[in-house]
């Protein structure tokens, strides 16, 4: 099906301003020099990367088959998925590009390119930018770099922090990182080399900033505002008793005061470092003046070209270090006068990685290698986890909370962090942490009515669809294991879920019956249970082989042509 009118005429200005060549087929692995050759233009150079998830090794790493766009963001980037995307942004078939950015042809497109990622190869593409540009480089974290592996969880985050600083990103703003708790991320700001930014998050009883909300840089002449915003949601979409004393937010009227500030300050650039969300810095690019740059990150988009809003650019540098995005600014009067920018994949066979990261890696993960490489099983089928209502991962999560903690119901969180394995790989320790390592992992067994299950599948669907890009968390669709149903993307709140079945006997789910049910990730204090990854390591050892049929129990209805493939959800 065809992009819809509104869809391909944004996209086709976009490819006219920024300049995209023709459709191009390149099918041999790049080098090194090729990731890195680059038309530098300006006095600044803004290096940016978000969303690492802790993924200090290359990975497999698809990206989604369904990301859609409601209200105002319908068919405009990122929602627009596989073969749509390569249509719209001109990427040829087969290309190292395609791999990178779309789900299409990915498991034979990952043969031939191999991992992604890795940070001792992301060190050494931003070596090598520093050495060609010397003082013009600005290196920016957007968050959720802390928490997604074992080791990262073993250490609460100190190992990430010893990383990082090795890196030395100039700032970066944060997420998962509060899942720490208060006191740990007190300690672990105190042990970074550079600013820990977050301007909305204060303190809960009087309001005083609980961090730095903004640092200024000089970089190339120019004075260089960094702004910085967590994501608003913690509390919410996180345990709040986690950060009991912590308030989080949009703050609109604080970042356009900080906004003010600087530019009354006299700096040359704002840029704002944001854990927001893509559809969330849309709206607020287009509400608050006087922004240049928005680095945005949380929800794990990947685009090869900044979006224009108004005069500020929006840059989406995807996830697990699988992109280090470069953006060269021309900036004159206090405004950008051009620009050029290249989304750069962390090809990770292509990259030689930088020998003093590589130690440090080798460092944190020696005294783990017994349970990281510990052979669970292999999979016969895909496995992944990005998609708005399914992930093959997440099905496998669901499949072991049905055995192991004999329900009749399982729910995984729809969480876009986690990597993918490929058919006849083997499943490791570290791969299932890769999917579940949190601070909370208690898999819980309860009792649920009908009505409840109703509600909790609503609640999530209206985070994901609301059409106010305000009133949406981020994530994806709770992934439902022995439960069918249909969802309506277009409805109001509480009138999208329909036609729930349970599979185990055909029946329709019953308002007023109660069902067992399983699940992890539950933000309330007290949850029992044995942690999720012990529940889906011991079924994997128990089954062997993972075979895993394409999930068709969910049934979408009004979804954007140009945000799913024919995949399905």
């Amino acid at each position: 099906m065809s992009l819809g009118r509104r869809s391909l005429l944004q996209v086709a200005a976009a490819v006219g301003a920024f300049g995209i060549g023709k459709a191009r087929a390149q099918r041999r692995v790049p080098t090194q020099d090729d990731l890195l050759r680059f038309e530098a233009t300006g006095q600044v150079t803004l290096l940016n990367f978000t969303d690492l998830h802790a993924q200090l090794v290359p990975v497999y790493f698809r990206e989604p088959s369904s990301n859609l766009g409601v209200g105002a963001d319908t068919g405009l980037p990122p929602h627009l998925v596989g073969e749509k995307l390569l249509e719209a942004y001109k990427i040829g078939r087969g290309s190292a590009e395609a791999y990178a950015l779309a789900c299409a042809d990915f498991e034979g497109l990952a043969r031939t390119y191999g991992r992604v990622g890795g940070l001792d190869r992301m060190a050494t593409l931003v070596k090598a930018i520093r050495a060609e540009r010397g003082d013009k480089v600005l290196l920016l974290d957007g968050g959720d770099t802390w928490q997604g592996s074992y080791t990262a969880l073993q250490s609460k985050g100190g190992d990430m922090v010893r990383l990082m600083n090795a890196l030395a990103p100039d700032a970066m703003t944060a997420h998962w990182e509060f899942t720490y708790g208060a006191r740990r991320v007190e300690e672990l700001v105190k042990a970074l080399k550079y600013p820990f930014l977050a301007g909305n998050v204060k303190e809960a009883t009087w309001g005083d900033p609980v961090f730095q909300p903004s640092a200024v840089f000089e970089r190339g002449g120019l004075r260089i505002g960094v702004i910085g915003q967590a994501f608003p949601y913690t509390p919410v979409a996180n345990p709040r008793y986690l950060i009991p004393d912590w308030s989080f937010g949009i703050e609109e009227e604080k970042i356009a005061a900080n906004v003010e500030a600087l530019r009354a300050d006299k700096v040359d650039l704002v840029v704002l470092l944001s854990h927001n969300g893509f559809d969330v810095d849309r709206k607020l690019a287009g509400r608050i003046k006087g922004i240049d740059v928005i680095l945005t990150g949380h929800t794990h988009d990947a685009l090869p070209r900044p979006v224009k809003v108004g005069d500020t650019l929006l840059v989406a540098a995807g996830s697990h270090g699988k992109f280090l995005a470069r953006l060269d600014l021309d900036v004159r009067d206090r405004r950008i006068q051009g620009y050029a920018f290249r989304l750069i994949p962390v090809l990770a066979d292509a990259i030689a990685p930088d020998p003093d990261m590589a130690t440090l890696i080798r460092e944190v993960r020696e005294p783990h290698l017994d349970r990281l490489h510990k052979v669970l099983g292999r999979t016969d089928s895909l496995l992944y986890r990005r998609g708005n209502f399914n992930g093959t991962f997440d099905d496998l999560i669901c499949q072991a909370l049905l055995a192991e903690r004999d329900v009749e119901i399982a729910l995984s969180p729809g969480f876009r962090w986690g990597a993918s394995l490929l058919p006849g790989q083997e499943i490791t320790g570290d791969d299932v942490y890769n999917q579940t390592a949190i601070t909370y992992p208690a898999a819980y067994r309860t009792e649920m009515t009908g009505a409840y299950l109703k509600e909790v599948l609503e609640d999530v669907a209206d985070n994901l669809f609301n059409p106010d890009p305000y009133y949406q968390q981020g994530g994806d669709m709770v992934r439902a294991g022995g439960l069918a149903y249909t969802l309506t993307i277009d409805r109001p709140a509480g009138q999208r879920v329909s036609d729930m079945v349970l599979l185990r006997t055909g029946e329709r789910i019953d308002a007023g019956r109660k069902y067992t049910v399983s699940g992890w990730a539950s933000v309330n204090e007290g949850t029992e249970g044995p942690a999720v990854y012990d529940v889906v390591g011991k079924y994997i050892e128990r089954e062997k082989t993972v075979r895993l049929q394409p999930n068709r129990h969910v049934k979408v209805i009004g979804a954007d042509p140009a945000g799913m493939t024919e995949e399905g959800p």
